[in-house]
């Protein structure tokens, strides 16, 4: 597509404006638009009004700028992410009658764990994952099976690149994280306690396809000081049937 005075590509453009949108940023202005994507402000007023037009992005009562449910409908339509969570979903259900806490569902994307869902009782412990959210693969017990099991290059990447620390207990050192990946595929699960927020911890198991790939990461969350034997049993078995399933 044709390209900027500075060089960037429309379609470079248009994808800066729709990732200053975050689970926790949803309404914004053009102009804060404008200033997140680093574009002029004629710019971005003028790429929201054509994204606006297209349905991609929409405007509410006060004028704010949030993402469109045309968006929505388009990437659901063909996301593989989107049927692994239709897939599962039921069995996460079960998982989460049984604990009581969060469950959740996470995949590879871009190094990070990225989260296809959640679900939480309100009375469960503090939890800061969303959906659509991401976390990096060191601090979170579904980032910890991911890792474990990614491509060789994506480990060597990952462990040689920044470790950033959720909590004290986040693990931040290369040669102790490799000794916990291996640790993870041997065990073929992981307990992360205080990895994220003191007061919890985070189990999570692998997910695999067909082809026997690790495809996602299935966690929950429970108190710091809760026991973890049954619920880690009831996430093996919830991937083995997951597994079936796809």
């Amino acid at each position: 597509m044709a390209n900027s005075p500075s060089g960037d590509s429309m379609t470079d453009r248009l994808v800066r404006v729709l990732e200053t949108f975050t689970p926790t940023r949803t309404v914004q202005t053009s102009a804060e638009i404008g200033r997140r994507a680093g574009l002029p402000s004629s710019s971005a007023h003028r790429i929201v009004a054509e994204l606006v037009d297209a349905g991609l992005l929409e405007r509410d009562e006060s004028r704010g700028i949030r993402v469109g449910m045309r968006l929505w409908e388009l990437a659901t339509r063909s996301s593989g992410a989107l049927r692994l969570r239709q897939v599962a979903l039921p069995f996460m259900e079960r998982i989460q009658a049984r604990v009581g806490e969060h469950t959740q569902l996470a995949i590879l994307e871009q190094d990070e764990a990225l989260f296809l869902e959640r679900l939480s009782h309100p009375d469960a412990v503090t939890n800061i994952t969303r959906v659509a959210g991401r976390l990096p693969l060191n601090a979170s017990s579904s980032g910890l099976v991911l890792l474990a099991y990614a491509d060789p290059e994506v480990r060597d990447r990952v462990l040689s690149g920044r470790l950033i620390p959720l909590t004290p207990a986040t693990i931040t050192d290369p040669a102790t994280l490799r000794r916990t990946l291996g640790e993870i595929r041997l065990q073929g699960h992981v307990v992360a306690p205080g990895y994220i927020e003191d007061v919890s911890t985070g189990l999570a198991v692998p997910v695999r396809n067909a082809a026997g790939a690790v495809v996602a990461a299935l966690s929950v969350v429970l108190p710091r000081d809760a026991p973890t034997e049954s619920a880690l049993a009831a996430l093996h078995r919830a991937a083995r049937d997951i597994e079936r399933a796809l």
